[in-house]
């Protein structure tokens, strides 16, 4: 279910290609694990998630990127994909806190638009330096693997987010 709710989201297509699941990533926001799809506001994202990959061998390493390819606004992406978040060198069987954060989370803001928030997990073959892009907009996921070294992902999952009153408009007060 979860890598067809991907490309029906079109988080395959627009940020990844098809890919094989290979880890079990889960992704909690207060204590809630996020399923494909969710919807969120933007005070239930406000802090970064807990982020656990099971396993069994501490010397496999991940890294975590969290994007969103609507920014600023579903109509007009511009700066797709937006970086909201880098983790790397997670080992399995932890928890993102293990990690080396690259990219401080950044919570997510819509103001135009559902938004989908992404969360891409891959494997590491060798744990080396990753350095941070100078920018947040215009961060491409392929592009990133392919420039590490990083292979296709091994896991993926995304969540909606809207303004927390909707689509908003003015409010005239008299």
């Amino acid at each position: 279910m979860s890598r067809e709710a991907l490309a029906i989201g079109h988080v395959v297509g627009d940020i990844l290609d098809p890919f094989v699941k290979a880890a079990s990533l889960k992704v909690m926001y207060n204590g809630k694990e996020l399923t494909n799809g969710s919807e969120l506001k933007p005070s239930q994202v406000a802090t970064e998630p807990r982020i656990d990959i099971a396993g069994r061998d501490m010397r496999n390493l991940y890294t975590l990127v969290m994007v969103d390819p609507d920014s600023p606004s579903p109509s007009n992406p511009t700066k797709r994909e937006y970086l909201h978040w880098l983790v790397t060198d997670i080992p399995e069987s932890t928890n993102a806190s293990y990690g080396n954060e690259v990219v401080s989370y950044e919570s997510p803001k819509p103001t135009a638009g559902i938004h989908r928030f992404a969360f891409v997990l891959f494997r590491q073959s060798v744990r080396q330096t990753i350095y941070a892009p100078g920018w947040r907009p215009n961060f491409n996921t392929r592009d990133f693997s392919a420039l590490y070294g990083l292979g296709p992902p091994v896991a993926a999952v995304f969540f909606n987010c809207q303004r927390e009153n909707g689509c908003g408009g003015r409010r005239y007060i008299r």
